[in-house]
């Protein structure tokens, strides 16, 4: 199992990440460039997307606010606009605490509902947008070890596990990153779990650098980077399953 990174690094990183994109945005010749990973989305859209975002959960998590009119990005100030949706978001993360309880989407997962968690999933979307704006711009550099290595662990956590039925056979996969740590999932009947290490063989095993697991997760990359070994077909059936 992996440690989550401390509440105050992820506001830090989400921070950092913002000023990545903003200075990612800055050198694009054309915010009307579409993005490769996003292929309904402009580097405008993209820019849209984020900061509303920021600010729906800096809402999220000081009012509860889950319905709201969406905020456009204008197409003057936009980066500014953008730094100030962080700004937003962070000081709400800040004043509310990582223990106050906060609504979140991923209520059956592993993760709990707390703002810990929300500051955790907001570090890593800003993250996952930041390499599709340098992809889009040609100049992708892989998600910081930093983040990614915590990204794997929160995407299982939080995004992946479920307890909605696994339509296969019952299996056991294990992920194993080159930068150190790793994880095993059981998946059957009562849905997909993270769960302790015991000894026993797995069905499948994974073993690459976090950045190309996450490209897997967030569906920007293939199996292909990672060294795979057992029943491929059971991680082929993880990347075609979308729970119900």
């Amino acid at each position: 199992m992996h440690t989550p990174m401390p509440f105050p690094d992820l506001l830090r990183l989400i921070e950092e990440r913002t000023a990545a994109f903003c200075a990612t945005i800055a050198t694009a010749p054309d915010l009307g460039a579409q993005v490769p990973t996003c292929p309904d989305w402009t580097l405008f859209d993209l820019v849209g997307h984020l900061g509303d975002g920021r600010r729906k959960w800096a809402g999220i998590v000081t009012h509860g606010l889950t319905e709201r009119t969406p905020v456009e990005a204008p197409r003057e100030g936009l980066l500014e606009w953008m730094t100030e949706s962080t700004r937003l978001l962070v000081t709400a993360l800040e004043k509310a605490g990582p223990d106050q309880e906060c609504w979140g989407w991923w209520g059956e997962s592993q993760s709990s509902l707390t703002v810990a968690t929300a500051a955790r999933r907001q570090l890593h979307e800003v993250a996952a947008h930041t390499y599709d704006a340098q992809l889009a711009v040609g100049a992708p550099q892989p998600i910081p070890a930093e983040i990614a290595v915590d990204g794997v662990d929160e995407f299982l956590m939080t995004c992946f596990s479920t307890s909605s039925p696994w339509p296969h056979a019952p299996a056991v996969v294990d992920y194993h990153l080159t930068e150190g740590g790793q994880w095993r999932i059981k998946l059957s009947a009562e849905g997909a779990r993270v769960v302790e290490l015991d000894g026993t063989a797995p069905d499948a095993t994974a073993e690459g650098a976090a950045h190309d697991f996450l490209m897997v997760f967030y569906g920007r990359g293939s199996l292909e980077p990672l060294k795979v070994d057992g029943d491929v077909r059971v991680l082929e059936q993880l990347g075609e399953w979308v729970p119900e």
